[in-house]
């Protein structure tokens, strides 16, 4: 069984809040929920994304397949639109629990945008949550996807709660950084074991009690116990019969035997002279006794631990019984990734078939359509580059005709007026 989320309009009251300031009749009126599949594909449902109310300044959605894309209808999802903004959107299907099976978590994100510091993880929420009061500290079940902020920052949220506690995964797991679409998915197994896979191919899998700290320790070092004073974890120690050279103790610096008294060197006024000091060739630094091994070496002490009495075994772990809202609750600092294909159910076999009929179908031609933008672009900055240089080059050559030619006449210069040419030099 399972939950298909995928993007389309709609006229919906509570939808206007997130609604493009576009005049396209697809962005005025923004409800990405066109069809919800419940698996196997038979029954249609359709469901409504809604706008938290806890802030009045949350950034709006878009309805887009971005700059790029593979198909340009299948590849609508949900776009950030605003920079420097919070988001807090959220859809409600059926409740459900994952008792006794598989749970299956899984979306595309694209960050088409080149993000610099921002979450692309949904938040899976129980069915009682208030919609419209949702915010960053609302309890929720799993939040899941990758988070980015800077060069520090690349990594695959896997945060469960329990016991109204959130519990971070031990283990880093990267996420993708690059601008195309990306499959994302977790895995939840009854047996208390975890997968997550990335564009389809698993990236990380253990079990929750190693991988998280969600119980206590199931032992704990022996209060009670202590090292033993005679207790010799010296693994080396010094030669007993070692001694050290008579002739070892050296000065580390001696009086430089080259130096001399300066000329002008005044006893009464500097006072007795004393050669500078140089460091000691023949030094041989702190004597140390050749080391052996211990014979009463026993290996490292080792702190006994007994059973945890704060230790409960759970087996259910891994259950969530009032599955019911998908969320998206983050911040952005550059806006622009597209979310799509949100599926939650129970069938990992069917959610790997989806992702490759949805992301793994469009992938390729998306990255061609990429591929061909970024050469356009190449070869535009190229032109631009080359007109530059051509008019600077026609702007110089224009200069060099404006430029006065040079008087190679030998003829006298003309007289200043009202002077005699034939006037005797003794004259003037």
């Amino acid at each position: 069984m399972g939950f298909l989320i995928t993007a389309s309009c709609g006229t919906a009251r509570e939808q206007t809040r997130a609604c493009s300031d576009s005049s396209s009749t697809e962005m005025q009126c923004l409800r990405p929920l066109r069809h919800s599949r419940y698996f196997p594909r038979s029954g249609l449902m359709r469901f409504r994304w809604l706008v938290s109310e806890h802030k009045s300044d949350y950034g709006e959605w878009k309805l887009t397949a971005g700059k790029f894309y593979g198909d340009a209808e299948a590849d609508k999802g949900l776009q950030t639109s605003q920079d420097a903004r919070f988001y807090a959107l959220s859809s409600r299907f059926e409740p459900f629990s994952n008792e006794g099976k598989s749970l299956v978590v899984q979306f595309t994100v694209k960050h088409e945008q080149k993000i610099d510091c921002g979450g692309g993880y949904v938040k899976i929420f129980p069915a009682d949550l208030d919609q419209a009061a949702m915010h960053g500290d609302s309890q929720y079940y799993i939040m899941f996807g990758p988070d980015i902020c800077g060069y520090s920052t690349k990594k695959v949220h896997v945060i469960f709660n329990y016991k109204g506690k959130n519990h971070l995964i031990k283990k880093e797991i990267k996420c993708k950084d690059d601008e195309l679409t990306h499959l994302y998915t977790l895995i939840l197994n009854p047996d208390q074991t975890y997968e997550v896979k990335i564009n389809n191919e698993k990236v990380e899998s253990g079990t929750l009690e190693d991988d998280w700290d969600i119980l206590p320790p199931k032992t704990v070092k022996d209060p009670e116990a202590k090292k033993p004073e005679d207790w010799d974890d010296r693994a080396k120690i010094d030669d007993p019969t070692d001694t050290k050279p008579e002739d070892w103790e050296k000065p580390e610096n001696i009086p430089d035997p080259d130096a001399k008294i300066p000329e002008d060197w005044d006893v009464d006024m500097d006072g007795e002279w004393e050669p500078p000091m140089i460091p000691n060739p023949e030094y041989q630094g702190e004597w140390k006794a050749k080391q052996i091994d211990n014979p009463e070496y026993k290996g490292a002490w080792v702190h006994p631990e007994i059973d945890n009495p704060e230790y409960t075994a759970d087996a259910a772990i891994y259950k969530f019984g009032n599955i019911g809202v998908l969320g998206l609750d983050l911040w952005q600092v550059k806006s622009g990734t597209i979310f799509d294909n949100f599926l939650i159910g129970d069938d990992i076999k069917e959610a790997e078939e989806f992702g490759n009929e949805t992301w793994g179908a469009t992938k390729a031609p998306e990255k061609k359509m990429k591929d061909a933008q970024e050469e356009e672009e190449r070869k535009a900055r190229e032109e631009e580059e080359k007109s530059k240089k051509d008019t600077a080059d026609d702007e110089g050559d224009e200069d060099e005709d404006d430029e006065p030619e040079d008087d190679d006449d030998d003829s006298p210069m003309e007289e200043e007026e009202g002077e005699d040419p034939k006037k005797d030099k003794d004259e003037l």
